[in-house]
């Protein structure tokens, strides 16, 4: 089962051909990305009406490339699958409505893509992961714990209730006076820092939910800052320092109370896995934490490699392959893009402190 896949969802437009074994085992044909990052980085964070142009621009060129990469006709793929939420909505309008073209004329199945799903499923073509599995997403726009129990079934254990951590990152590195985008920013000014300087809260911590929230650690940031001013360059690495072990404590703790929680409900004899997937994946002291709490759990630690954390159309195209696989339906062509499209639908919306307010 050969799959075209496009994601257009927010600042990188990508392509991609992945096949599908009879096994459920993967193959990466091609993997086609180009990012956006200099064209968003002047302002700070992505420009939607920017990131749609560019897409229109490139999205032909980069679909064609993947298929000369692949060695795939478009007469021999099986299936088209776009990105139709959620995210940035004039990038999806792009994406679905190439993907709706090269499906109609090449007379494929069409398939619309919950990209979060895609980021769920990616531990399964890079590693094989059997369900259930327990999912840490984290990136730009969400932070959730989610339980994996089959293609389409899902159960949001988590959320946050303000702001997303990759969005946290940016907001500090951009109050730090530090380049975009943030998180590869803190992370290494990070490293130079002292790690008794300062101390921040660790949000959340014990809370019998497994939410997250990072609004208050955001400001407990901006108020060490103001008292430090002028901030040195030490200053800033120290503060970095002091950011990133708060998230990551925070992290550790809401994980080991989930880890608990999914044995208590499918027991230890066979060693299940967590999985960490989205851009925020990519932080090395985000993994070595997730690493440390599910080698004392007894859980296998996936990570897909980095280049399929961040957004990409391999995760796309895996997706509506495991779809297909699954027996579910492919999708009319009157499918609508979605700015918001939860995981789990059945979940209720968590009301933050955010100006945003309810979070899916």
């Amino acid at each position: 089962m050969d799959i075209l896949g496009i994601e257009t969802s927010c600042d990188e437009t990508a392509a991609s051909v992945v096949r599908r074994h009879p096994d459920g085992s993967g193959e990466i044909l091609s993997d086609v990305v180009l990012s956006q990052l200099d064209l968003h980085s002047d302002f700070g964070g992505v420009v939607p009406e920017l990131a749609a142009r560019s897409h229109v621009s490139t999205l032909d060129r980069l679909v064609i490339q993947a298929l000369e990469e692949s060695s795939v006709p478009l007469a021999d793929v099986d299936a088209v699958a776009v990105t139709s939420g959620p995210g940035l909505i004039g990038g999806l309008m792009v994406g679905l409505m190439t993907a709706k073209a090269i499906a109609m004329a090449a007379g494929k199945p069409f398939i619309g893509i919950n990209h979060l799903e895609g980021h769920a499923l990616t531990a399964r073509l890079t590693d094989n992961v059997a369900f259930p599995y327990l999912l840490l997403l984290v990136s730009g726009g969400h932070t959730q714990i989610v339980l994996v129990k089959g293609v389409g079934e899902y159960e949001r254990w988590g959320t946050t209730i303000d702001d997303a951590l990759g969005e946290a990152f940016d907001k500090t590195a951009k109050l730090l006076g530090l380049g975009y985008p943030g998180g590869p920013a803190v992370e290494q000014a990070a490293l130079a820092g002292e790690p008794k300087h300062f101390r921040l809260p660790v949000p959340m911590r014990r809370d019998p939910r497994l939410d997250f929230s990072f609004s208050g650690l955001k400001t407990a940031v901006r108020q060490m800052a103001e008292e430090q001013a002028p901030l040195s360059q030490q200053t800033i690495a120290d503060l970095c320092l002091a950011f990133q072990t708060s998230v990551t404590s925070s992290i550790d703790d809401r994980i080991a109370m989930a880890l608990d929680r999914f044995n208590e409900r499918f027991g230890t004899e066979s060693k299940p896995a967590l999985v960490v997937a989205g851009g925020v994946a990519a932080n090395k002291a985000i993994r070595a934490t997730l690493e440390n709490r599910a080698s004392k759990a007894g859980f296998r630690f996936i990570a897909p490699p980095l280049n399929l954390c961040t957004d990409n159309a391999v995760m796309i195209a895996w997706a509506g392959a495991e779809r297909l696989a699954a027996g579910l339906p492919a999708d009319e062509l009157s499918l609508a893009p979605r700015s918001r499209w939860p995981l789990d639908q059945t979940a209720t919306a968590v009301i933050g402190h955010g100006k945003r307010g309810a979070k899916a």
